[in-house]
């Protein structure tokens, strides 16, 4: 798979958002690494134009950061502001 364990602590670690130690559960953490399968899904799709199968999955996973950046944003603004200017998710 190419989404493995040290690959995620990968992309937590070099994010940043790491809150303790073995957190991969915060809401920053999840955020990162669904931009990361995103971006992956994304480049698979403009290979494949007919993988509804994948761009079905891409949406759902766009659906979910949206709900956790929402949630994010209610909760505290100052970590959504981080977040966004981290992964460049805003112009």
């Amino acid at each position: 798979m190419y989404l493995n364990t040290e690959k995620k602590q990968e992309i937590f670690a070099a994010q940043g958002f790491k809150r303790t130690a073995d957190d991969s559960g915060s809401a920053e953490s999840q955020i990162a690494l669904f931009t990361f399968r995103i971006n992956h899904l994304t480049e698979h799709l403009k290979k494949h134009k007919h993988d509804y199968g994948t761009r079905l999955g891409l949406l759902k996973l766009v659906g979910k950061r949206r709900r956790l950046l929402n949630y994010l944003q209610k909760i505290e603004i100052g970590r959504y502001r981080a977040i966004i200017a981290e992964l460049g998710l805003r112009k």
